[in-house]
């Protein structure tokens, strides 16, 4: 069975403040076709960060390596945690590749709620360790929403993790499954949209 955990994107869908919501129209509106148009910030709705995104080199979508969006996941319980610390990952043995928080603080997609868990340095340093590939939350930034230097999304970069953001893991109970997250394939941008699923 697919768990989709993935944030429906509408008109109503929320946006970071400042980026370009996402908004769609009809080019051709009739009987026998239609033809529509969107516009909208990649990082709206579930969506991959290319290293281009924050300064960290100059990966963008279309140099993501694919492996490290499918493959066998950690959904780690972080219900109603501040901060995503190195402390949530023990007890777990040796991470799979792909690691997944769970805080349920930010689960809302019609709502930008500024006061989301984020990760925090020492848990990168252990995930780096792990060589973990992938990193997800669900919320809409590794870093608090006013940070400007965004030190969490850089040291992820410079560890070679990817980072995924405005899951919903509500209904994803902790433990292991297997990882379904590709990017659409918007290769000179700075993030792209992921139809995320998971797989027991």
């Amino acid at each position: 069975m697919l768990l989709d955990i993935s944030q429906p994107v509408t008109t109503r869908a929320s946006h970071f403040p400042g980026d370009e919501p996402f908004s769609c129209g009809w080019t051709v509106d009739e009987p026998r076709l239609h033809v529509g148009w969107v516009k909208t910030s990649p990082h709206v709705g579930t969506h991959v960060d290319a290293p281009f995104h924050y300064g960290e080199g100059s990966k963008r979508v279309g140099d993501l390596d694919l492996d490290a969006f499918v493959g066998p996941c950690l959904v780690v319980d972080a219900t109603d945690e501040k901060e995503l610390h190195a402390d949530l990952l023990r007890g777990h043995g040796d991470l799979p590749p792909r690691v997944l928080f769970r805080t349920q603080r930010h689960s809302d997609p019609e709502r930008f709620l500024r006061d989301f868990s984020v990760l925090s340095l020492d848990a990168v340093a252990a995930l780096a360790e792990a060589r973990v590939k992938l990193v997800g939350v669900d919320a809409p930034s590794m870093d608090p929403p006013d940070e400007k230097e965004l030190p969490v999304h850089h040291a992820l970069g410079r560890a070679g993790i990817v980072n995924v953001e405005n899951l919903m893991l509500d209904r994803a109970e902790a433990g292991t499954y297997e990882l379904l997250a590709a990017p659409a394939k918007w290769v000179e941008m700075d993030a792209a949209p992921v139809r995320a699923l998971l797989r027991r």
